[in-house]
C-alpha cells in the first residue's frame, strides 16, 4: 500500500485543503471530505474485510461461479475429455509444485548446514586466537615489564 499519497485520511495540509474548497464549492463535498478525513481508515479496513469475505463466498450457489464449488471440487463442464485433461494438467502442476517445495526444503538443509559450518570455524578460529594470546610468550622478568 502506498503510505506516500498526499491525500489519506489524516488532518493533513492538502485534506484539510480539499474540505474548505469542498465547503465553498458545494457543501456535500466538503462533508464528504470531512467524512474521509473522520473515517477514511474504517472504510479501508471495512473495505480489506468485505473483499475477504466475498473471497471467502462459495460461488457454486450463483451457478458455475469461478470454477470450483465451496468445498474445493472442481465443476463437471459436461465435456469428459476437457474435464479428465484438466484433472491431469491439475494433477501435473500440484506434483510439480511438491517437486518444488521439496527442492527448495534441501535448498534450505544445505544453506543450514553451510551456515552451521561457518560458524564453527569461526569458533575454531576465535578460540585458537584465544588461546594463542592466553599461551604466548611468559615474561620471567623480576620486574615484569
Amino acid at each position: 500500500m502506498n503510505q506516500s499519497a498526499y491525500i489519506r485520511p489524516d488532518w493533513a495540509p492538502a485534506t484539510i485543503a480539499l474540505m474548505v474548497l469542498g465547503f465553498v464549492v458545494f457543501w456535500p463535498l466538503g462533508l464528504a471530505m470531512l467524512a474521509y478525513i473522520l473515517f477514511g481508515e474504517r472504510l479501508r479496513a471495512f473495505k480489506q474485510e468485505a473483499n475477504l469475505r466475498m473471497d471467502e463466498m462459495p460461488f457454486a450457489q450463483w451457478g458455475r461461479g469461478r470454477g470450483r464449488c465451496g468445498h474445493g471440487r472442481m465443476h463437471s463442464t459436461g465435456n469428459t475429455a476437457f474435464d479428465d485433461w484438466r484433472r491431469g494438467e491439475l494433477d501435473r502442476l500440484e506434483a510439480e509444485r511438491r517437486k518444488l517445495d521439496e527442492m527448495r526444503a534441501e535448498f534450505d538443509r544445505h544453506m543450514n548446514e553451510l551456515r552451521r559450518a561457518r560458524d564453527r570455524e569461526e569458533f575454531d578460529r576465535f578460540m585458537r586466537d584465544r588461546n594463542d594470546r592466553n599461551n604466548g610468550p611468559v615474561d620471567l622478568s623480576p620486574n615484569g615489564a
